[in-house]
């Protein structure tokens, strides 16, 4: 490993709160898309997509607009939209505002999904995560994810994907 000038290395302490937290996200959010692909065929991802769309009054973005909030490559976002509209969860059409842009839009078989699928996701977030904490230390997760947000999306507003807005 070559040094850089500069480099704060992190202590023996945040090492281990560093690697608790990959290690932790990574099994969280590996045992969340499991749930989901056993009881749905449905993917983390697709989950989102699900979600994002269910929360717009018309049910509905345009596609760059949906690969921004969920801070995805347009083509990744693409290809999975392909799979959930072959299995007729959404639907792309031209935009009714200018006829350029490509819209994705749920379907009532999509919610249908989504309104069961909610259930699943829900329970494994609160036993794999929410209830394994005390309510103050749940909270400080929220704020610290909220400062990396901040500062990682600070010169791309687009791309803060906290809001369904």
């Amino acid at each position: 490993m070559s040094e850089r000038r500069g480099t704060r290395w992190l202590d023996a302490d945040q090492q281990a709160s560093w690697r608790s937290f990959v290690v932790g996200i990574t099994l969280l959010l590996d045992r969340l898309d499991a749930d989901l692909q056993h009881d749905f065929d449905l993917s983390l991802t697709e989950y989102e997509i699900l979600v994002r769309l269910s929360e717009r009054d018309d049910r509905q973005m345009r596609m760059a607009q949906l690969a921004d909030a969920l801070a995805h490559s347009r083509s990744r976002v693409t290809h999975t939209v392909s799979r959930m509209e072959r299995a007729g969860l959404v639907v792309r059409c031209a935009s009714p505002e200018d006829g350029r842009g490509i819209v994705c839009r749920l379907t009532d078989q999509g919610y249908a999904v989504l309104t069961e699928a909610a259930h699943v996701h829900v329970n494994g977030v609160r036993d794999y995560l929410v209830d394994l904490v005390a309510p103050d230390d749940f909270a400080a997760v929220g704020r610290v994810m909220d400062a990396v947000s901040d500062r990682l999306i600070a010169c791309h507003p687009e791309m803060d994907i906290r809001s369904g807005t």
